[in-house]
């Protein structure tokens, strides 16, 4: 039994974890729905599986949200285990699938292994730092061995002394002693306004180590426990650049003392080196002869008079960002000779050479160029793409893409991607003070707008792409379409798109929200639905809708839509529920339902309950998830022929009575069940919706299988498998088949329920569902067919 200790309670966490985030699909809410079987049986003292006798005067069981909960929870799993044999062999199977719902940490020895290599490219113009490279392999090579830490090594200096540069480079020549991946993340800690949180950072870097987006924990804590389980026992060399403090830094760290940590800053990190042993050094400008050698690289000029290569040298301070600057003029202006450079440099104001530099370089670019710079300074954009670009300057795509490649010859920006740039945070601030200067308050507000509205619209049209069947709020939708004929594959397609541009469009929320484009603001939010609804990214979810709650409340107050508050309220509730926090989920309801009534929009408020009776639901309070359900129903009822939602209705009714029918299932009100199901299934049969019919017609089979009616449960399953099948619903149908299995394996039709295992198997292992996988190749192997 002791072994059984730490693996119940680990599978209890995970469970909880994922019932309240919707994490893990059916399979999961399935698993947590054994859970409450289990411990409900457990209060009643481990009695037979299908008795639905509780203990008398005892509540049923909630699902356990605190630590102390779950641990209680675990510890009478396992003392009804010890008095039960069979209970305890059902509990050891339940914590088998429930570990398989956690993310799968591929070892790193094994060929399947993810072994990321997230370097920028290197500059081919890197000069010196020679001894910045000797001294972190002194570092490697006087490591203790018995020590269980990864070696850090912090880089100080101010901004554009080249840290980034000589991190990037150390990296490249010191990665071969890393075969397990480089990890690399730009934490823009120039200040704490544009710094990123480490659960954005902690989410790209999971995912590139091999965890599936829809495996990545809603919560910081939980992403940091499983980025050490997955930089454990490996040589991992991770770069975070430009970080603003320690706490930036710390839940980055890996697990494994075989790891390499290269951190950049400006700032001192006192908590870094004090508590975890990181090692600092400060980074000083160039010597002479190595500014000197730099600029020949950038320039190719061999031949140019050394006193003349000199006199640039000097003038730039030996301050690498402004080298590279000055280099760029000179290397495309064939006609500009060293002395003249030399001359404007000691000659502009301020004396700051990086900043004299930019001054310089701003004050040779095309009209076209230089306001392109200013106005895509205006905000910290974490990319600049083209579109960025064309919207902030008020210019044509193919015109912004010319101006851009112009800029970026003149070392202003950096292209860290195709068609993807970036500022150095000084060389922003540089144009940013332009664009205050030279366009004034309501120029660069405009520009801010243009951005905010560019990634409205392309973010209204991809989420509607991914999700065209729900209803939404907002100007920016109503004349959205989808072909008829489009490609099965393009909702998947444009869900990757919204993921390519996440954090441009959460920083456009931020930019609008700052600006007063409160319009934008939520309806930006409202866009991003299915981006967040499926991939998660919990921590901003919630960071962006807490801007889109106020902006729709400024918003109300002054003549805007007042429905938009309520809308807010819900979608913020959902990130709350992926973060696990059910508190703040239930609060954010409340104040939904009592905005849409107070503005007497019936839809809205339908929706609040509905998203109360599933937050219900994932609790485990079935009675208050029926109840919240008819609620909603009726809210349902107020809206006339005409009213904002009245088209949805039908869809929306149906959608109730398939979770009521659900929630009277799992009170074991089977033949009530039942009938709310057939008239979920009768509902969306007449609408249309194959995809929600086949959905029924699983909850159907699952009700039957709880109530002992395996038969009945076989022919709405076999239902489910063919409109899976028809629809291409490809992991649905494999949910289908491998539940169908189980009803095979009752009535034992052992050769039918290996050929659904084996279907089953090939279709988690064409997407990649290698928990999917596991579980059903377990089964085939007790079967030994």
């Amino acid at each position: 039994m002791e072994p059984l200790t730490g693996v119940v309670l680990t599978a209890v966490g995970t469970v909880a974890s994922g019932a309240l985030s919707g994490a893990g699909g059916e399979v999961g809410r399935r698993t947590s729905e054994r859970l409450y079987g289990l411990l409900r049986r457990g209060r009643a003292g481990g009695g037979a599986a299908r008795s639905g006798a509780g203990p008398a005067g005892q509540p049923d069981p909630t699902l356990p949200v605190t630590e102390s909960e779950r641990t209680a929870a675990a510890e009478l799993l396992l003392e009804t285990a010890r008095r039960s044999p069979e209970f305890a062999r059902e509990v050891a199977a339940w914590a088998r699938d429930a570990g398989r719902m956690a993310p799968r940490v591929v070892p790193a020895v094994a060929e399947d292994a993810s072994r990321p290599q997230m370097l920028p490219p290197a500059s081919a113009a890197f000069t010196d730092r020679e001894d910045v490279r000797a001294w972190i392999e002194e570092l490697l090579d006087g490591a203790d061995a018995a020590t269980d830490a990864p070696v850090v090594a912090a880089l100080l200096g101010p901004g554009g002394i080249g840290k980034t540069a000589a991190a990037v480079h150390c990296a490249y020549r010191l990665r071969e002693r890393f075969p397990d991946g480089v990890l690399f993340a730009d934490l823009a800690g120039a200040s704490a306004g544009t710094a990123l949180r480490p659960s954005d950072v902690l989410a790209r870097f999971l995912e590139r180590l091999g965890v599936p987006a829809a495996g990545v924990p809603g919560d910081e804590a939980r992403q940091r426990d499983l980025f050490r389980d997955c930089t454990a026992e490996r040589r991992l060399l991770v770069v975070l650049d430009n970080a603003h403090d320690d706490a930036q830094v710390l839940p980055l760290l890996p697990a494994s003392p075989g790891c390499l940590v290269l951190v950049t800053s400006r700032h001192r990190l006192d908590r870094l080196v004090g508590e975890y042993g990181a090692r600092p050094r400060t980074v000083r400008p160039l010597g002479a002869e190595d500014s000197a050698r730099l600029l020949r690289r950038l320039t190719g000029a061999a031949a140019a008079p050394d006193t003349a290569v000199r006199a640039v040298a000097d003038a730039s301070g030996g301050m690498p960002l402004a080298l590279c600057t000055t280099g760029a003029r000179l290397a495309v202006r064939q006609h500009l000779d060293w002395e003249r450079a030399a001359r404007q440099m000691s000659t502009a104001e301020p004396s700051d050479p990086v900043r004299s530099a930019q001054d310089v370089a701003y004050g040779e670019l095309s009209a076209g160029s230089a306001a392109l710079y200013r106005a895509t300074a205006v905000w910290a954009w974490p990319t600049i793409t083209v579109a960025c670009a064309a919207h902030a300057a008020d210019v044509p795509p193919d015109r912004a893409r010319e101006l851009l490649e112009e800029l970026a010859r003149a070392h202003l920006l950096e292209e860290v991607a195709e068609e993807r740039y970036r500022f150095h945070d000084l060389t922003r601030a540089h144009a940013r003070e332009l664009a205050v200067a030279v366009d004034g308050p309501a120029r660069t507000a405009a520009a801010v707008r243009r951005v905010a509205s560019g990634c409205l619209r392309f973010a209204a049209a991809a989420d509607f792409r991914v999700m065209p069947l729900r209803w939404r709020l907002g100007p920016a939708f109503r004349d959205l379409r989808v072909s008829a004929d489009r490609d099965p594959a393009d909702g998947r397609l444009a869900l990757a798109e919204l993921r390519a541009e996440r954090e441009n469009v959460a920083a456009a929320v931020a930019a609008a929200a700052h600006y007063g484009f409160d319009d934008l603001v939520w309806q930006l939010c409202e866009a991003m639905w299915a981006l967040h609804l499926k991939l998660g990214f919990h921590a901003q979810w919630i960071d962006t809708h807490l801007l889109g709650v106020e902006a729709a409340q400024r918003s109300a107050a002054e003549f805007g839509d007042p429905r938009a508050v309520g809308r807010m309220l819900v979608q913020l509730a959902f990130g709350h529920m992926g973060a696990g926090r059910a508190d703040d989920a239930e609060e954010a309801l409340t104040r939904a339902e009592a905005a849409d009534r107070a503005c007497g929009h019936h839809r809205g408020r339908a929706s609040a309950i509905e998203a109360s009776g599933l937050l219900a639901l994932r609790r485990w309070d079935w009675d208050r998830a029926r109840r919240r359900f008819e609620e909603a129903a009726d809210a349902l009822k107020a809206i006339q022929e005409g009213d904002d939602g009245w088209q949805d209705v039908p869809r929306a009714t149906a959608l109730l009575e398939h979770h009521i029918g659900r929630a009277e299932a799992r009170q074991r009100h089977f033949v009530a069940a039942v009938a709310r199901l057939n008239d979920a299934l009768a509902r969306f049969r007449r609408l249309g919706d194959s995809y929600n019919e086949g959905r029924v017609y699983m909850s159907l089979g699952e009700t039957h299988l709880e109530a002992g009616d395996a038969d009945q449960a076989r022919v709405c399953l076999d239902e489910a498998v063919r409109i899976m099948s028809e629809d291409g619903a490809r992991l649905q149908f494999a949910d289908a088949v491998e539940t169908r299995a189980a009803c095979h394996r009752l009535q034992g039709r052992t050769a039918q329920e290996a050929a659904d295992l084996r279907t089953a198997a090939a279709c988690y292992e064409d997407h990649g569902d290698l928990a999917g996988l596991d579980r059903v190749r377990e089964r085939l192997a007790e079967l030994d067919v």
